[in-house]
């Protein structure tokens, strides 16, 4: 990296490079590198993202920015051989944010800044077009009131669809110099109405008003929703970048687009983009106007395709992946605004990933690290039936793949609304803008009738993996009276229900049924990677499965409770069963075995509740140690709270009540209701449960014990390999499980002593309570392994139940930034990952040999799956569904670490 002088805040283009991103932003970044290869850049600078904090922390810009500016400005004019603004030739420029991770449409960007009552007839005179000129302030005045002086964007919205209104015409392009004059008078109206102050006319002051309006774009509802959602740090800060303007509103032999050097919706090679003649950047993202497809460019200016495809060729192989890029052409002359690496969906990120592999630009540890678990996980939902009997009512742009079904909504108010009431959404809009953000998440799937796979919905669609079809043409959509009608006459009306395909763009009316993806498939083992037939996609997903299995060290197990999910989990990849829920064999008709047990009165009683239970846990393991032979198997003895075996006590009392006043038979009712109340918790959670219950219930953990050992001594004799773990939970203290520990040992002699078969069964126990981490290294001489039970481990240590906090305070947790995440979604590294991590070092200070591993969800989620890595665990275990995300972070984890160990 480039040596940083920590007292300069601004940077011309040709000083930074692609790797100065913390400092001047994506854009910056990419701006001086493309520069750097000779490619046609306007010139300029780039104010810095340490610059941006300084006027976040204090309020004020670096006392030294105006003069670093102001020699910039000199030299940038100097270059140009123009002034800033001035009457005749003016030099106008864009000041555009750009913060280190792309957030697109988030944050400002302001126009033509340099315009004024003056320099736009100079403007005028110099380019002998004065219908451009006049477009062109009309532009600055509508970007500028609306982003730097906070006027309502409708209002201007609403004297352009007028001014059109009045001319007869429908798009902006058909309104003249005149028209424009006077709709530029209209706008200036609107702002001094709006803000009580005329529109800016020195043009300094409106550079140094719309860099501070950048800088304060980074804080705004808009930018901290998409930040949450997208996991970007909230303290970066923005870049600011002032680039010499170039023109693509000058006529038909002028245009701007946006391209991409794959598609990346699918990931294949092409010629993929849109392109609008006659118009400025923005035009192409906002959606306003609909865009022809960048191939067509070809036959509109050959001589800049040829140039653009050359330039597209350039990215690609210096990058080396797929980017994303921003051109204008100014009367037959291209100039590059902008590339960077591109969103793309889960799909063309694997396509892609391999691709490149082939083509020699990266190894297979770079693939792997270009793909994650929430991409595969994506892969893995369903799609809609292509046998199903459906209606289609229209087709877009396949934006963002996925199957989408839900109830229209026309703005992103209901959107949310509606989602937080339970129900799924599909957002519908002419086009969306940075304000729809919040329904776009709470959408199933967004629908336009306008814009291209360049449009701010299909872009911020791919990036957060969200079903999206844009520039659905043929369905007008009117919000106001919140409904669309077809081409057809079919009106959907709010809540009508819709289906959206964004692998197709096809659109349905009514919910289409879904099938199984094809990624499923091949885990599940009904389709070969190896096939003739086998989809291009599942080919990309299984060469990386299998570079992520060869490379990494921590083994994946299954959270699974009978055969048949154990059996699924071994196809998808399980190498065990990290934990099998023994109460939740309990369920159904065996319940009543159990409440029999908790409310025995006499030793027989429970005897003979025990010996009810013995052969059906016995089978059940045996079940289970076949389906899962040869790989180890950690069996949970009974962890239930105990609220869960009993009857609900308003129901019996309620019972109870209704048989006296019938002077009805009652004593077993009676009895039972007398347990429960002496049996009731105010917080089952934290009661009587786990070790606890086996210690206080004489023979429970004895029975479950023998039905482990008795399957265990079945299976060999049957010439099985069962590799048993039997995992004691809730333990605090190592008394309690030296205590558990010595009945389990017994039990299990006799049932060698009995069989003749030698059983080597590992004793071990959950860590799932602050006190048993703490003392881990004391527990650790009693347990042949630790499986961190990060799911109540949370709770114990934040000090809330799951099942109450996530619907009372999470919500406003998350939007006031006090969680990046749920800490149930994501460990918290900081508060539950310490005491994890300290648990580790203490354990194996003890047992060298200890097995640790997790069996909390935490194991299937891709980031956990790295904290689990670094701290040095030998398995996660989660539940089936996650096994494959798990394996590809394992393997993630494990490239990442052997690379940095290698820088």
């Amino acid at each position: 990296m480039s040596e940083i002088n920590d007292q300069k805040f601004v940077y011309d283009f040709t000083e930074g490079n692609k790797d100065l991103k913390d400092l001047l932003g994506g854009k910056g970044a990419n701006l001086a590198e493309m520069t750097n290869l000779g490619l046609p850049v306007p010139p300029g600078f780039t104010i810095t993202t340490e610059a941006c904090k300084v006027y976040l922390e204090s309020g004020s810009e670096p006392v030294e920015l105006r003069d670093e500016v102001t020699a910039h400005l000199d030299a940038l004019e100097r270059q140009m051989g123009k002034k800033l603004g001035q009457a005749d030739d003016p030099l106008l420029v864009s000041v555009r944010s750009g913060a280190k991770f792309s957030m697109p449409g988030m944050m400002d960007t302001v126009l033509n800044i340099g315009l004024s009552d003056v320099s736009v007839e100079g403007l005028a005179a110099q380019a002998d077009n004065a219908r451009f000129a006049w477009d062109s302030y009309r532009r600055l005045i509508q970007m500028f009131g609306k982003t730097v002086l906070d006027v309502d964007g409708e209002l201007f919205e609403d004297a352009l669809d007028e001014a059109k209104a009045a001319k007869g015409v429908t798009s902006d392009t058909d309104l003249d110099a005149d028209d424009l004059k006077k709709l530029v008078e209209h706008f200036k109206k609107i702002v001094r109405t709006a803000t009580g102050r005329d529109f800016p006319q020195d043009p300094r002051e409106q550079m140094d008003l719309a860099i501070e309006a950048v800088f304060n774009s980074w804080n705004t509802d808009r930018a901290k929703l998409y930040r949450r959602q997208e996991r970007i740090p909230g303290d970066l800060g923005t870049a600011v970048n002032v680039c010499s303007m170039v023109f693509g509103n000058l006529g038909p032999d002028s245009g701007t687009g946006v391209a991409f050097t794959r598609d990346p919706a699918s990931g294949h090679a092409g010629v993929y983009g849109d392109y609008l003649q006659n118009a400025q950047g923005e035009d192409v993202v906002a959606g306003i106007r609909n865009t022809v497809p960048l191939a067509e460019l070809e036959s509109i200016d050959k001589k800049s395709y040829d140039q653009l495809m050359q330039i597209m060729n350039t990215l690609e192989t210096h990058y080396k992946d797929l980017c994303d890029i921003e051109f204008t052409i100014e009367r037959g002359q291209l100039w590059m605004l902008q590339t960077r690496v591109g969103k793309r969906t889960a799909g063309a990120a694997f396509r892609i990933a391999t691709q490149l592999v082939d083509q020699g630009l990266i190894d297979e540890a770079e693939a792997l690290q270009r793909v994650n678990g929430a991409q595969l996980a994506q892969l893995m939902f369903p799609k809609f039936d292509e046998h199903a009997k459906v209606e289609q009512i229209g087709r877009g742009i396949a934006a963002s793949p996925g199957a989408a079904v839900g109830k229209a909504v026309f703005d992103s108010y209901t959107a949310v609304k509606w989602s937080r009431s339970g129900e799924k959404v599909i957002l519908i809009r002419r086009e969306t803008n940075p304000d729809d953000l919040d329904g776009m998440i709470a959408a199933e799937g967004i629908l336009t009738s306008r814009g291209g796979k360049t449009s701010h919905a299909a872009v911020v669609a791919r990036g957060m993996g969200k079903t999206c079809v844009c520039g659905a043409e043929e369905l007008e959509v009117d919000t106001k009276r919140r409904r669309m009608t077809t081409a057809s006459g079919v009106v959907i009306e709010e809540g009508d229900v819709v289906s959206i395909d964004g692998s197709t763009g096809k659109v349905y009316v009514g919910e289409v049924p879904v099938v199984p993806s094809p990624v499923v498939e091949y885990f599940e083992g009904r389709m070969h990677a190896g096939a003739d037939d086998a989809d291009e996609l599942v080919q990309a997903v299984h060469r990386i499965m299998a570079y992520a299995d060869r490379v990494r060290r921590l083994r994946v197990r299954a959270n699974a409770d009978n055969a048949e999910d154990a059996s699924r989990a071994r196809r998808f990849g399980a190498q065990g069963i990290g934990l099998c829920r023994t109460e939740h064999m309990f369920l159904g008709e065996r319940r009543q075995y159990v409440e029999r047990l908790i409310l025995a009165d006499t030793d027989e009683e429970r005897e003979e509740s025990l010996k009810a239970l013995l052969p059906l846990q016995k089978q059940d393991f045996v079940e289970l140690f076949e389906a899962m032979d040869g790989l180890p198997v950690t069996v949970r003895l009974l962890d239930p709270p105990l609220h869960e075996f009993l009857p609900d006590i308003t129901e019996l009392s309620v019972r109870v009540a209704l048989a006296e006043a019938r002077k009805e038979p009652h004593e077993n009712d009676l009895r039972l209701l007398q347990a429960v109340h002496r049996l009731h918790e105010q917080n089952p959670m934290l009661g009587l449960r786990g070790v606890r219950l086996g210690l206080v219930i004489p023979g429970l953990f004895t029975m479950q014990v023998r039905a482990i050992a008795e399957a265990a001594a079945q299976r060999i004799d049957a010439k099985g390999d069962p590799r048993v773990e039997v995992m004691i939970p809730l333990v605090g203290t190592v008394q309690e499980l030296e205590l558990v520990r010595e009945e389990a040992e017994e039990v299990i002699a006799e049932v060698q002593a009995q069989t003749g078969i030698e059983l080597k069964l590992a004793l071990g126990t959950m860590i799932e309570l602050p006190r048993a981490a703490v003392t881990a290294g004391q527990i650790a001489e009693a347990a042949e392994f630790f499986s961190f039970g990060t799911n109540d481990l949370t709770q114990t240590v934040w000090g809330f139940s799951r099942d109450d906090v996530e619907a009372s305070f999470f919500t406003a947790y998350l939007e006031k930034g006090i969680f990046g995440v749920s800490p149930f979604e994501t460990i918290d590294k900081d508060g539950v990952g310490a005491l994890v991590r300290s648990a580790v070092q203490a354990g194996r200070a003890t047992r060298p040999d200890i097995k640790l591993g997790v069996c909390g969800e935490h194991g299937g989620d891709p980031e956990s799956v790295h904290f689990f890595h670094e701290v040095g665990l030998d398995y996660v275990s989660c539940s089936p569904f996650r096994i494959p995300v798990a394996r590809l972070e394992a393997g993630r984890a494990a490239a990442e670490a052997k690379g940095s160990d290698s820088r």
